[in-house]
């Protein structure tokens, strides 16, 4: 083999490496995990013992810190799943914190004027009612977009203080409680040692992806995104699948309502699901689909969703002043962007080149 054989031979692995690494780091998925193992690490400097899990004989499930994440993101991994695909069309929905207290109030005050409230019939009816108007609320904010043709941020708007306004008529204004141990199952409950919440919202999460990637309603959600009037000369029933990916938005809060108010069988109109559609908003573009619709990726959006939801439970670990958590929060998730950023993975891929140049041509022999 002659020397430019050999320079040959180096010059294409480095290149390969090169190309390798510069995939990994353009990919948005690689930054959020980043994240995700460097806020852990952080924990785990402070206590050796943060990731551990252990079963308990009495309760029959398993214990620690990374079962409280996973409890925390169940509900925001709902949210994040139907939030993606509205982003992906173009819109925003800001009403699915307030469709969680909307869900959670129907269903607490229905068990709690039920005439046999500990019964499963009861739980069953209770939550059927709840995810029935969150669908009906939802499919009002897709028809007044897709129909009416009002702006998806101020139809989302003004339904956020409609909805959480109606879940205090529901409620009287007064915060609700009920008694119903089926109910309660659905937040509390394990199977085989593993939370229920965590199962239910993995399962449809993934429920929602195989149907999405299975059909051809993933490609008409991106092709609505990237370009809604050239979709509807092609054929698209734009209106339909827009008023499509807000009830399934809207229905997903209602779930995540029903695991919020499951936890403590209790709703509070002002507090359930206070802001959860920022961290839902945070999740997806975390997770690498752009706020202008088009592309999307529910792994991603799953992704940020674990993210968020470790930063909550960091920021209480790390017993940062809650003054000062909002901050802690915005300057990590500002790093990440950065980092995300299309100038930055450049920036970072020019570097890991040799030299910080172009590779050498090589002459023929």
């Amino acid at each position: 083999m002659t020397s430019n054989d050999r320079t040959s031979d180096g010059v294409a692995t480095a290149s390969r490496r090169t190309s390798v690494a510069g995939r990994a780091l353009g990919s948005p998925h690689i930054w959020a995990v980043a994240a995700i193992v460097g806020l852990l690490c952080i924990n785990l400097s402070k206590d050796s013992g943060y990731l551990s899990i252990t079963y308990s004989s009495s309760t029959g499930a398993f214990v620690g810190n990374l079962v409280d994440i996973a409890r925390a993101v169940a509900p925001l991994l709902v949210i994040s799943t139907g939030m993606c695909l509205v982003i992906a069309t173009g819109g925003i929905d800001l009403s699915v914190g307030s469709m969680m207290a909307v869900s959670g109030a129907v269903a607490m005050e229905y068990m709690s004027g039920s005439g046999i409230p500990e019964s499963l019939g009861a739980a069953a009816t209770a939550i059927l009612l709840a995810l029935l108007l969150c669908a009906v609320l939802g499919a009002v904010n897709g028809v007044l977009i897709s129909v009416v043709g009002l702006q998806p941020f101020i139809t989302t708007l003004v339904m956020m203080l409609a909805g959480r306004g109606l879940a205090k008529v529901i409620t009287s204004g007064q915060n609700t409680t009920a008694v119903n141990e089926h109910y309660r199952w659905i937040a509390n409950g394990h199977v085989l040692g593993v939370p229920v919440v965590l199962l239910i919202s993995a399962g449809v999460a993934g429920l929602v992806d195989l149907i999405i990637r299975r059909s051809a309603l993933g490609m008409m959600i991106e092709s609505v995104g990237i370009n809604a009037e050239a979709s509807r000369l092609a054929g698209l029933n734009r209106r339909a699948i827009l008023i499509t990916v807000y009830v399934v938005s809207a229905f997903l809060a209602g779930i995540a309502g029903i695991f919020s108010t499951a936890t403590v069988m209790t709703v509070d109109v002002s507090q359930t699901g206070y802001q959860f559609e920022l961290d839902a908003i945070l999740a997806v573009v975390i997770g690498g689909t752009s706020l202008a619709g088009g592309k999307f990726s529910l792994s991603g959006a799953a992704l940020g969703a674990v993210l968020i939801a470790t930063l909550d439970k960091t920021v209480v670990f790390l017993g940062i002043p809650a003054s000062a958590t909002p901050a802690f929060k915005a300057t990590v998730i500002i790093v990440l962007y950065v980092a995300q950023s299309p100038r930055f993975r450049g920036l970072v891929a020019k570097l890991r080149r040799p030299g910080g140049h172009r590779a050498p041509e090589v002459a023929a022999s």
